[in-house]
């Protein structure tokens, strides 16, 4: 996956020291560009861009996904299985809320992750996943057309 072009992302944040607590101390992402109004990670090698807004973001409909509410609106990064899993015990050992706990979903479909939902400080759902086969990212799919 190395070869894939970083991508950029900006997103509302209400308090730019918390976000960068939550980013760089939790996640583990370097800081690069910031001014009194956003801040830039290095996101697992992609540029997230967090911007001040005023009050807290709306809430954002979900979808139902493997029997679970799923924010429509997040972000995320695919992981290393072995990162995955230290990442989601860091925010355990942490005492990160989580939105949904890190497990498998799609367990014995091409589909088949590990996933895990946390909040930023400002409420932005993150989604972290991995995949024991990482050429399955873009497989079919599952019967029920639910990602």
């Amino acid at each position: 996956m190395s070869s894939i072009p970083p991508f950029h992302l900006a997103f509302p944040v209400t308090d730019l020291a918390a976000t960068q607590r939550f980013f760089v101390d939790l996640l583990g992402c370097r800081v690069g560009r910031q001014t009194a109004a956003w801040i830039d990670f290095d996101f697992f090698g992609h540029q997230l861009s967090a911007h001040l807004v005023p009050g807290a973001p709306e809430a954002d409909p979900n979808n139902p996904v493997d029997g679970k509410a799923i924010p429509v609106r997040h972000f995320g990064a695919v992981l290393p299985w072995e990162q995955w899993q230290a990442l989601g015990q860091k925010l355990t050992q942490a005492g990160v809320e989580f939105l949904h706990r890190p497990q498998v979903r799609f367990a014995g479909k091409p589909g088949e992750q590990g996933t895990f939902f946390v909040r930023d400080p400002s409420g932005n759902v993150l989604e972290f996943k991995a995949f024991h086969d990482p050429s399955l990212l873009f497989a079919p799919q599952p019967a029920d057309g639910q990602t």
